[in-house]
């Protein structure tokens, strides 16, 4: 049985992204890897699309989240979380570990902040340090509005932190031209690279409030691995192997340009809502981002029995809902490398699977609507 990931982390791995990790490994503290180490930071800012420094930490996307709290805050200060699910929630989580006061912006779980409720609490609270924001939370599959929510902060002293973990390169995040002061993502999601490297770029503000930052930090310590940066190294031992990888996902990358692969995961995020819509099934998000597609499911549908059917049966993995919503979605990712023929794989095995388990539809119906997608591109 051949395997297909549709989850949104980890994501498919390019050939010769893996082909690169078979290579012998190498020492960490060379002239090579150094050189190595400037040419996938410089490629990171092409898909950051910022001028700042990128800095690669050895951790999940949640270790970069969390090292980006203890780097630009202070015990003192106050910001405002937007929890709009289980990773805008987690901003506020972390917070919570290092006694951050925080003002919580509560999003019914699958719609998008209003931009105008951010404001509003930025006017009630005009000593807020921060915004913390996500993308696209990942567990909706709902995106926000993040260029108006920079253009709302312009007009006030607060710094704009993103969690861009699962949307980067899917999701379009101009971090310079939208006045983003903080963006946080990972290696195991639109970069096509294993999980091990977290990423975090931080603009001029947002290092002037690192140099006051009076919070714990040792392995996160975005300042030392600035300074170590510019010197082709990092503080401690980095994932070396994963770096070759994600040199490689980012030369792929640059070639198909950022705008190119924005427009193919809004072409393939089109197809499958179409698809879905097609199949009589609703979608969870109100505002659907390109990273991934959630779908209600019935309520005579278990999620997590379809998820394991799928699983065990076709050798397709999706994922479930989160949190509150354990069983009651599914989520669908169309990120990274991925293209037409492996969402044509997605539909038409999540139609088989879901009349397995008793839902009727028209057989074929949720595939010709994405197929009518892919004709008309």
């Amino acid at each position: 049985m051949k395997n297909y990931l549709f989850a949104p982390g980890p994501t498919p791995i390019p050939t010769e992204t893996l082909l690169t990790m078979a290579l012998p490994i190498d020492y960490h503290r060379t002239g090579e890897s150094a050189e190595l180490l400037g040419n996938v930071t410089a490629k990171l800012k092409y898909v950051f699309q910022t001028k700042n420094d990128v800095m690669i930490l050895t951790s999940s996307g949640t270790g970069a989240m969390e090292a980006t709290i203890t780097n630009i805050l202070s015990s003192n200060d106050r910001v405002t979380v937007i929890r709009s699910g289980k990773f805008g929630e987690r901003w506020g989580e972390i917070c919570e570990a290092y006694g951050i006061q925080f003002d919580p912006i509560d999003i019914e779980w699958g719609r998008s902040v209003d931009p105008q409720q951010v404001e509003d609490r930025l006017n009630q609270y005009p000593e807020t340090k921060a915004v913390l924001a996500t993308l696209c939370e990942t567990s909706t599959g709902a995106l926000h509005d993040i260029k108006t929510l920079g253009e709302i902060l312009q007009k006030h002293d607060a710094l704009l932190v993103v969690d861009a973990v699962s949307a980067l390169c899917a999701d379009d995040l101009q971090m310079d031209n939208w006045g983003v002061d903080a963006v946080v993502s990972c290696s195991h999601k639109g970069l096509m690279t294993p999980p091990g490297i977290g990423l975090v770029s931080l603009s001029d503000q947002a290092w002037k409030s690192a140099q006051s930052s009076d919070l714990p930090k040792f392995y996160f310590d975005l300042r030392q691995a600035q300074d170590t940066g510019h010197r082709g190294s990092t503080p401690y031992t980095p994932a070396i192997t994963f770096i070759k990888a994600l040199d490689q996902a980012l030369d792929r990358i640059q070639k198909e340009q950022i705008e190119n692969v924005l427009e193919r995961h809004a072409h393939l995020a089109s197809a499958t809502k179409c698809a879905v819509k097609a199949m009589g099934l609703k979608l969870f998000a109100q505002e659907p981002a390109n990273t991934l597609t959630s779908i209600c499911l019935p309520n005579r549908i278990d999620g997590q029995v379809l998820l394991k059917t799928m699983r065990n049966r076709y050798g397709i993995t999706y994922a479930g809902g989160q949190g509150k919503l354990k069983g009651q979605i599914l989520r669908i990712a169309h990120l990274g490398w991925v293209c037409e023929h492996d969402i044509i794989v997605a539909i038409s095995a999540l139609e088989r699977g879901l009349a397995e388990i008793g839902y009727n539809s028209t057989s074929g119906v949720g595939l010709a609507a994405a197929q009518e997608v892919f004709r008309n591109n």
